[in-house]
């Protein structure tokens, strides 16, 4: 399953990479600042309502240019929402299915088994509307982007809890855009300076600003708290399980160490006895 999800990540590093014409000049952006995230370290776990005010921004700002294929709209009750919300969520949404009795493909509304609509028909659709870049898919970005370069598979390797180098990466693409660009630096008249993309050169348009959603439970929207808050996210559709999995770890080390007691006093004892 772990190579799986390695070979996962490949793919979408291979993406990125096919996709670099957007990229103005070769090269990395200097490493993306470290922030702290609830899901670091052996005993981090997601914050739920970072969660819920991430997808928050993905619904209201992100979707409307990325996909997110990998998710259904049924997983989103590990963010907290219930039933009734999911469909309510899913019914905004139209998805393609069939073919029908007469071999056509039709839209119908969404329901909570169905997997995010894309928000173009096709790729080169994608680029028609996006002046000829490609918008990446969203689903494993912090997984691809972790090392922020060509070490992406290498340190998401290294980083099989929660991978907080892609989140880093992601945050500090989403604030990136609020230097301006250096004396003599070229840059298309398409393109927007950012200081943590490769080449600097990006032809995403800044997608944030202050209080671009209302979050639902109050909080500021500031653009740092959606980077933050988008980054943890996307971070959880690339890894839904990591909660689940870092509670069987730590169950499992918990046996091990209590096997490990019995059997250390079952040998003192059998030893005891012999001598």
């Amino acid at each position: 399953m772990q190579m799986i999800k390695t070979l996962s990540a490949a793919v979408v590093v291979i993406g990125l990479a096919a996709s670099a014409g957007s990229v103005h000049a070769a090269g990395k952006g200097p490493k993306a600042p470290a922030q702290d995230w609830s899901f670091q370290g052996i005993f981090g776990t997601y914050d739920q309502a970072a969660l819920q005010r991430g997808f928050q921004v993905y619904k209201n700002v992100c979707a409307a240019c990325h996909g997110l294929s990998r998710i259904a709209f049924r997983n989103l009750e590990d963010l907290g929402y219930n039933e009734d919300e999911i469909k309510a969520i899913a019914s905004e949404y139209e998805v393609t299915d069939g073919p029908d009795e007469e071999g056509d493909m039709f839209d119908r509304t969404a329901i909570p088994a169905d997997r995010w609509p894309s928000p173009f028909p096709n790729k080169q659709a994608a680029q028609s509307a996006n002046g000829g870049a490609y918008p990446l898919d969203l689903s494993l970005i912090t997984k691809a982007r972790a090392g922020g370069g060509d070490s992406a598979i290498r340190v998401s390797m290294l980083q099989p809890t929660g991978f907080p180098i892609g989140a880093d990466y992601v945050y500090g693409l989403l604030t990136g855009y609020l230097e301006e660009a250096p004396e003599g630096f070229e840059i298309a008249d398409t393109q927007y300076y950012n200081k943590y993309f490769p080449g600097h050169a990006i032809s995403m348009a800044p997608p944030l600003y202050e209080d671009a959603v209302e979050y639902a439970d109050g909080t500021p929207a500031t653009m740092s708290q959606m980077a933050h808050d988008v980054a943890t996210f996307l971070t959880w559709t690339a890894e839904p399980e990591l909660n689940e999995r870092k509670n069987m770890g730590l169950k499992v080390i918990l046996f091990l160490i209590v096997f490990t007691a019995m059997l250390y006093a079952l040998k003192r004892k059998i030893w005891a006895d012999l001598h």
